[in-house]
C-alpha cells in the first residue's frame, strides 16, 4: 500500500500593475515602494523556498505609466516592455483587464501574440464566432498528479467606458453567469483537485456584513461569485486596487492592491491517497514590496526603454505665465483653479464646444510649473482619454452637477470634506467634474439632489430644455462614473487623439500659456 504524501502548492498573483516597473514616481522620479522590479525579488524568493509555484497576473498590465505610453506612441516596433518582463519571470497565465483595451486592439493583439503564456477571459466573446475571443478560457496545471484549473474572467462593464473602436467585434458576457457556466463545465469535464478563478473585478459588498458598498451595476461581482458559484477554492480579484486577504464562505479571496506594491500569495496543502487527493489547508496573505529591493535583472531588462522614456519626459515644451501649480487637491475641487480652467479652455478651443468639463484625476497631480515638460503633461493627465462633444440639454448638465456634488459632505465641524464613498473601497476622485462655459454654485449644506443653487450661461439661467454642445473625455461621455445622463446622447464630434498628446501639441504651438481665472464656479456650505 502506498504511503500518503503531502504536496504544497504556492500561487502568486499580481494585479493592476498599470505599467509600473521601476520603483519611481515619474512626475519627479522620487522613490516609491512598488513596481515589477520589486515584485520580481519576491517571486524569486518564493521560488527558492516553495515546492511548487504558479504565477498569475490578474489584469490591467500594459497601460498606466509614461513607460507604456512612450512605448506605444514612439517605440512600438519593439517588444512590449511589460510582456518582456512577464515572459522573463515565467508567468503561467494572465487575465485581460479593462485597461488592456486602452491603446486599441492592435496593441493588445501584439502583446498577447508575444506572450509566452496564455491570456484568459472566458466572458469576452468573439461576436462573430461566439467563442472566447482570446482563445483559452482556462488552463490546467498538473503538479505531482494534482490537477489544478485556473479560469479567467473579466468585468463585463468595459463597454460602459471603452472607446467603441477599441472593442469592435467583441461581446462582454455577464461575469457571474459566465463564471457559473464555466466552473460547472470545468468540474464536469476536468474534475480538478483545485479550482481557481482569477477575476479582473472586485467586490460589490462588504466581505463580512454583506452590505452593498457600491451601486449594483455589475462592474464588481466578487461577492456574488463566492455566494452563488459552487466549487471555487480560490478567487483572485483586482480592479478596485484594494488589499484583501480572507474568506467568503468556503472560498479563499485575495486582492493584491495596485502598481506592484504587493504580491498576493495563496498556499494550498494536499494529502495524496492512492487515486485521490484531499485539500488539507488553504491560506492567503499579502506580501508587501515596501522593504524589498528592486531586482537589478529587471532594471537592466528595460534599461533602454527607461532611458528613452526619461529623455522623452524631459523634453521642454513650453512656459507658464502665472501660476498653475497645485498645492492642495481639495482646494482645487472647491473653487476655480488655473490648471483646471486651462484644461477646460483647451478642450473647448480644440473641439469648438461652448461648454467643457474635466476632473482632477488623483491627488498626486501637481499642475504645471513655470517650465513645462512632457513629464508634467503625462503625470497630470494620466489616462489615454480622447474627447467627445455631446449634445446635451440643460437638465442633463444640472443632473451631472448634482451627481458631482455628492463628492462632498459637511463634517461635524461644518467643514467641507470628501465623501468617504469616493475614497473607499477605491479612490474615485476622477468622478468629480469641474466645468467651464457655465456659471454655477454647489451648496453642500443642501440635501443631495438640490445642491445646484446657481446655474447660468452669459448671465441667464441655463435652459433646461435647451441644447448645448459639451466637450468631455470619452470615459465620461460613455456614462462612466454613473453619469448615465450622458449615455445615448448624440455625439456631435469625436477627436480620436489622446488628450495628453492634444495638450502637448497645444502648448508647443503657443510656447507660452497664461494662467487665468474667471471664477465661474465654487462650492460652498
Amino acid at each position: 500500500m502506498m504511503d500518503k504524501k503531502k504536496v504544497s502548492i504556492t500561487i502568486l498573483a499580481t494585479s493592476d500593475i498599470h505599467g509600473n516597473v521601476l520603483p519611481i514616481q515619474y512626475g519627479d522620479n522620487r522613490e516609491v515602494h512598488h513596481g515589477l522590479a520589486k515584485v520580481s525579488t519576491i517571486i524569486k524568493a518564493e521560488r527558492k523556498t516553495s515546492e511548487h509555484v504558479i504565477l498569475i497576473d490578474n489584469g490591467d498590465l500594459i497601460q498606466g505609466t509614461p513607460l507604456t505610453f512612450n512605448y506605444v506612441h514612439n517605440k512600438n516596433n519593439n517588444e512590449n516592455p511589460m510582456i518582456k518582463i512577464l515572459n522573463h519571470l515565467r508567468y503561467d497565465a494572465a487575465v485581460i483587464g479593462n485597461h488592456e483595451f486602452n491603446y486599441g486592439l492592435n496593441v493588445l493583439h501584439e502583446a498577447v501574440g508575444n506572450s509566452c503564456f496564455p491570456w484568459l477571459s472566458a466572458n469576452i466573446i468573439d461576436a462573430e464566432k461566439n467563442t472566447p475571443y482570446f482563445g483559452q478560457p482556462y488552463i490546467i496545471k498538473m503538479i505531482e498528479d494534482v490537477k489544478l484549473a485556473i479560469l479567467g474572467v473579466t468585468t463585463h462593464f468595459i463597454p460602459s467606458w471603452e472607446e467603441p473602436s477599441h472593442i469592435a467585434g467583441l461581446k462582454f458576457i455577464d461575469t457571474l453567469n459566465a463564471t457559473k457556466q464555466w466552473v460547472s463545465e470545468i468540474i464536469a469535464k476536468e474534475n480538478p483537485d483545485i479550482l481557481i478563478v482569477s477575476y479582473h473585478g472586485g467586490f460589490e459588498r462588504d466581505l463580512i456584513s454583506g452590505e452593498l458598498t457600491e451601486e449594483p451595476t455589475g462592474e464588481n461581482q466578487g461577492f456574488q461569485i463566492c455566494k452563488e458559484v459552487e466549487g471555487i477554492h480560490v478567487l483572485f480579484t483586482g480592479h478596485q486596487h484594494r488589499e484583501i486577504s480572507g474568506m467568503i464562505d468556503n472560498t479563499t479571496v485575495i486582492q493584491p492592491g495596485m502598481n506592484g506594491a504587493n504580491v498576493g500569495k495563496v498556499e494550498i496543502t494536499l494529502t495524496q491517497d492512492p487515486g485521490e487527493n484531499h485539500i488539507d489547508d488553504i491560506s492567503s496573505e499579502i506580501i508587501s514590496c515596501e522593504s524589498v529591493l528592486a531586482d537589478n535583472e529587471i532594471v537592466e531588462l528595460i534599461s533602454e526603454y527607461e532611458r528613452e522614456t526619461q529623455d522623452w519626459l524631459d523634453n521642454f515644451i513650453g512656459t507658464v505665465e502665472g501660476d498653475m501649480k497645485i498645492e492642495d487637491p481639495l482646494s482645487v475641487r472647491l473653487k476655480d483653479h488655473p490648471y483646471i480652467e486651462f484644461i477646460n479652455k483647451m478642450q473647448m478651443e480644440i473641439s469648438g464646444a461652448e461648454i467643457s468639463c474635466t476632473s482632477l484625476f488623483n491627488n498626486a497631480s501637481i499642475g504645471f510649473k513655470e517650465k513645462i515638460t512632457m513629464r508634467d503633461v503625462v503625470s497630470n493627465y494620466i489616462y489615454p482619454n480622447t474627447l467627445k462633444v455631446l449634445k446635451l440639454k440643460g437638465e442633463d448638465i444640472k443632473k451631472a452637477l448634482e451627481l458631482s456634488a455628492t463628492y462632498f459632505i459637511v463634517n461635524n465641524s461644518k467643514e467641507i470634506e470628501v465623501n468617504p464613498k469616493f475614497i473607499t473601497p477605491k479612490p474615485q476622485h476622477y468622478n468629480y467634474d469641474m466645468w467651464e462655459g457655465i456659471n454655477y454654485i454647489l451648496d453642500i449644506s443642501k440635501p443631495i439632489g438640490s445642491r445646484v443653487t446657481k446655474l447660468e450661461q452669459n448671465g441667464e439661467p441655463l435652459g433646461m430644455n435647451f441644447e448645448y454642445h459639451v466637450v468631455m473625455n470619452n470615459y465620461r461621455a460613455s456614462g462612466g462614473g454613473q453619469y448615465t445622463m450622458f449615455k445615448e446622447r448624440e455625439v456631435v464630434k469625436e477627436i480620436n487623439q489622446d488628450v495628453s498628446e492634444l495638450l502637448a501639441s497645444y502648448i508647443i504651438e503657443r510656447g507660452i500659456i497664461k494662467a487665468s481665472l474667471n471664477h465661474n464656479w465654487k462650492v460652498i456650505s
